[in-house]
């Protein structure tokens, strides 16, 4: 063979090993782009999905409890984060200033030091109450990884074990927001007018439940929040009672309860009620006497031991729908279009109420013993 056809031949092989290596880097580039692709493309919002938001494999609730001091139900509450993976929950407690969460005051580790240090004295039918709430949310901010935030009060317990809620919740692009028009209750004060027209003004339950950009539009508002502080402000009189037992000579008859209705007249401010469930997600069970002598009209009802038998648990949690017969509207309980319960919490119970949902193993596995050693 000559010369030459041997170095054409080396030739065509070493082109042919060229081609090879080209063809394998440009398969290698190809399956690096649909990677990226495939991490980058929004997740499936199914309820059982590994969900990805802000660039987090694994979203946070936040559960912001609002309380008096202590935590009464904390041994339920002990159960249902017993139950539930650390990496997908957060807790954040506003308390009265100074007050701590430790081994002397709880008896769930779950809770040990997360009061917060810039806690402030709240008192009810006051703007403190929405201060705090506000002060929550910014805490919870903090963390980037926090992408829901439930509001519960002391007397709050959960419905469900914390998968469930966990997966009702991350399953909703929406905030779920009580919010109705208020026609005949007289709070609105004109003063407002300027920051807040009449037909703006909304009420509703302050037990909410927000997506992250609508907790930072609350905890950033500079301007609706100045207007309650100052033009919102409840009657002298008593908690208990639905009129207030006297009027202060010359003060008009504004009696506003702010954290009735602060975030759901800013949302309406803000245009963004269609991006909102209108419903809580947190049961109220009233006692809707129209006796304006009687102490506990309009006031919420305390479940005992009695009330918080299995039937009467299953009940709350077979509501499907709230009616709201001011505005003639039927809210049918929905998530991303599909039919759902309406309620994940539900208050307010009392310490014996608490024990039975426990025992009933109504938030998950219930180890009886740790009860009787942490006794």
């Amino acid at each position: 063979m000559s010369v030459a056809r041997q170095r054409a031949r080396h030739g065509v092989r070493f082109l042919g090993l060229g081609f090879r290596v080209v063809l394998f880097l440009a398969v290698l580039v190809l399956l690096r782009a649909l990677l990226r692709i495939q991490t980058s493309s929004p997740t499936p919002s199914g309820v059982s999905e590994s969900i990805k938001e802000d660039g987090f494999r694994v979203p946070k609730v936040a559960f912001l409890f609002l309380v008096r001091s202590n935590l009464p139900l904390d041994f339920v509450w002990d159960t249902f984060f017993k139950n539930a993976q650390s990496e997908k929950f957060s807790i954040y407690v506003h308390s009265k200033p100074g007050f701590v969460f430790d081994a002397s005051t709880t008896k769930s580790t779950f809770f040990y030091n997360r009061q917060l240090k810039n806690s402030v004295k709240v008192t009810w039918g006051g703007s403190t109450m929405i201060e705090a709430e506000r002060l929550l949310l910014k805490s919870a901010l903090v963390d980037p990884a926090n992408q829901r935030f439930v509001l519960l009060s002391d007397s709050c317990i959960p419905l469900y074990n914390f998968t469930y809620v966990y997966n009702y919740l991350m399953a909703s692009q929406k905030s779920f927001i009580d919010i109705f028009l208020d026609k005949k209750e007289g709070r609105y004060n004109p003063k407002m007018s300027s920051i807040i027209p009449e037909q703006k003004w909304r009420k509703g339950s302050q037990w909410i439940a927000l997506v992250r950009k609508h907790a930072e539009m609350v905890a950033s508002d500079k301007t609706v929040f100045p207007m309650f502080k100052k033009y919102c402000k409840r009657l002298a009189g008593t908690e208990f009672t639905r009129k207030p037992r006297f009027k202060v000579p010359g003060q008009k008859e504004n009696d506003c309860i702010p954290d009735e209705h602060y975030v759901q007249t800013l949302f309406s401010i803000n245009g963004l009620e269609n991006e909102i469930e209108k419903r809580t997600i947190t049961y109220t069970s009233w006692n809707q006497s129209k006796d304006s002598t009687d102490r506990q009209a309009w006031h919420p009802k305390t479940f005992s031991y009695a009330d918080a038998k299995p039937q009467g648990i299953k009940e709350i949690k077979s509501v499907d729908h709230v009616n709201y017969e001011m505005e003639h509207r039927t809210e049918w309980c929905k998530c991303n279009s599909n039919a759902v319960p309406c309620f994940l919490f539900a208050r307010k119970f009392s310490r014996g109420a608490g024990m039975r949902i426990l025992f009933d193993g109504v938030v998950g596995e219930f180890d009886s013993g740790s009860m009787r050693l942490n006794s």
